[in-house]
């Protein structure tokens, strides 16, 4: 039942594509598909899940790695993260979905939207930059403005020895300086993501995530030259230091997709989706309207 932190969701797991996966489902209709990032969860999607829901089949996975999904030593590279997507897709019976990603769940997303556009009718993608142009333009400046520690987290076993115990002043540090507004996450919020970070291997599972950069650039790279073919709905928040204000976001996505609406979003860091709900359900609602499936399909 749903309660003052969590929306009136249905939990469930089963073991698909070799871990054990954990999400969440939520109305009846079109299946959307919301794909949470670091630092958060499923539990990241609260505010959209409820306005969502009323028009659509809601279903948030925690990604390889994270909440109550396993936690495996490999398999973080965004190839195998996608396949892990296509494994629900096939367990619930959807042939499409429209595909919504923040963060990490946007890099999921746009090498899904690479690799089984059959599988896919539009993709959103929020406060991301893909991976290959982050390493193009990875320098001194990008990495104060942001960007510091996708090295760090990329050093093998010295993270994990640092962070574990100390999960809280870790994540935090993230939540308050990644919003507009640093109290935007109340004390409560914040400490269900700890709860989830805190769980055994769940800091190594996050850290494999970003080690996996070389694999996930070397996947972008290989097919740079294909545009996504899909309808793509970019949001970011301009007030964050490592997105909306170090890079042109819209240009960076013209070149990514051919059938694009770009929408920067005022007074919003990173963590878009919980700091402004109200302009991302509307750009949600308004672009997901015409999606339906073809009636062959389930």
């Amino acid at each position: 039942m749903a309660n003052e932190l969590f929306p009136d969701v249905t939990h469930h797991a089963a073991r698909l594509n070799g871990i054990q996966q954990h999400w969440v489902t939520a109305g009846d209709g079109p299946p959307v598909y919301l794909l949470h990032g670091f630092p958060e969860t499923w539990f990241g999607w609260r505010k959209q899940i409820p306005v969502l829901a009323e028009h659509f089949t809601i279903v948030a996975p925690d990604l390889r790695g994270y909440g109550s999904t396993e936690k495996p030593v490999g398999g973080y590279d965004k190839r195998t993260m996608a396949n892990d997507v296509i494994a629900l897709m096939d367990h619930l019976g959807h042939e499409r979905v429209a595909l919504v990603g923040h963060d990490r769940g946007a890099r999921v997303g746009t090498r899904f939207a690479k690799d089984h556009a059959d599988r896919l009718d539009r993709l959103v993608v929020i406060d991301n930059i893909p991976t290959r142009i982050v390493a193009q333009t990875f320098d001194i400046a990008k990495a104060r403005a942001g960007y510091w520690y996708f090295p760090f987290l990329g050093v093998l076993d010295l993270p994990e020895a640092l962070i574990t115990g100390r999960e809280d002043i870790f994540l935090t540090h993230f939540f308050r300086t990644w919003s507009s507004n640093p109290q935007m996450l109340s004390e409560k919020e914040i400490e269900v993501y700890l709860t989830a970070y805190r769980q055994p291997g769940a800091v190594r599972g996050f850290c494999a995530d970003y080690r996996a950069g070389g694999e996930d650039l070397a996947q972008d790279e290989k097919d740079a030259h294909i545009r996504i073919d899909r309808p793509v709905l970019s949001l970011w928040g301009e007030d964050f230091e490592g997105v909306g204000k170090a890079y042109d976001v819209a240009e960076v996505w013209r070149t990514m997709a051919s059938d694009l609406r770009a929408v920067p979003l005022p007074q919003c860091g990173h963590l878009c989706q919980e700091e402004r709900p109200d302009l991302v359900n509307q750009e949600l609602l308004s672009f997901l309207a015409s999606w339906r499936p073809a009636p062959n399909e389930p």
